[in-house]
């Protein structure tokens, strides 16, 4: 409905700091500034001025920012009413679905429990695996999209939101299709010995942190290089191309066509499941419930 460079600089104005609007975005600094250097040079205007205490509205910024906000308001007023006639019309669900947590498992729960939901229909929301901006679309559920079916052992997504776990994934490993593991079917831990395993870095993912334990005191020979905190198609081309080895999961074997994922022999796992706003309305409260009993009793 509008530029979302205006996002970011209205964020930024209200924080009075690069940082701090980082923060609240779940982006970096150095993309803040470029959002916002891109805006001032679209609009050929000087829109904030920078200090060591901050950074405070210009004139020209001033008046941007009021528009802004009013832009804003009217917005989410004029989407309300198109949701609302829209359901006057029929009920839908909305699925996140991406590279990484596609939506066709979703289905499976769908065709179980759909005739409970006679009048809706579903509507897929495709959105990007992208490290820097997840968090702000995990943010999105009970706005942007309804569902999320997608592994998580993220504590950082999981203050955002519910979730109702149905399975679990192993844990793999995927190398280049010319590395020297390449052609084995199931891999010992010490197979990796003087290799490089790729992993997300300490502190948010409990079983990553586990498995990160075991390998620093049980097997030295094995280095460790840290990812960023979550995963999208960056880190596997970082894999296929500097011959590294990457923790990954079951589910994504067929993610990058030039990795081979591999077994190993351990008992590590990840959970998946269906996620949904905290504070879910009715219809998603009840389709979950339907869902629960469905499948986990």
């Amino acid at each position: 409905m509008f530029n979302p460079q205006l996002t970011v600089f209205v964020c930024v104005a209200d924080c009075g700091s690069f940082t701090k609007a980082a923060e609240k975005l779940f982006i970096s600094s150095t993309a803040i500034m470029k959002q916002i250097n891109a805006l001032e040079a679209h609009l050929n205007l000087k829109l904030l001025t920078r200090s060591p205490q901050g950074v405070h509205l210009t004139p020209a910024g001033d008046c941007i920012y009021k528009d802004a906000k009013f832009l804003f308001d009217y917005s989410q007023r004029s989407i309300e009413n198109a949701r609302l006639a829209l359901n006057a019309q029929d009920k839908t669900f909305c699925v996140g679905t991406s590279m990484l947590n596609p939506a066709k498992p979703f289905m499976d729960l769908w065709y179980k429990v759909s005739p409970a939901f006679p009048d809706y229909k579903l509507h897929l929301v495709p959105f990007e695996d992208n490290h820097e901006g997840i968090l702000s679309e995990i943010a999105q559920l009970g706005r942007k999209f309804d569902f999320l079916l997608a592994v998580c052992d993220s504590k950082l997504w999981l203050n955002q939101c519910n979730m109702l776990p149905l399975g679990r994934y192993k844990k793999m490993c995927a190398v280049s299709r010319n590395h020297r593991l390449a052609q084995k079917k199931r891999l010992k831990i010490s197979d990796l010995y003087g290799e490089t395993l790729m992993m997300v870095k300490q502190g948010d993912s409990e079983i990553n942190d586990i498995i990160r334990g075991d390998l620093v005191q049980n097997h030295p020979a094995i280095q460790i290089e840290d990812t960023p905190q979550f995963y999208d198609i960056s880190v596997f081309n970082r894999c296929a191309e500097t011959n590294k080895v990457l923790l990954i999961l079951e589910c994504w074997q067929d993610i990058h066509p030039a990795l081979i994922s591999i077994p190993v022999e351990w008992e590590y796992y990840s959970l998946y499941g269906l996620l949904y706003a905290e504070n879910p309305p009715d219809d998603v409260a009840k389709f979950v419930s339907q869902v629960s009993d469905s499948f986990l009793t």
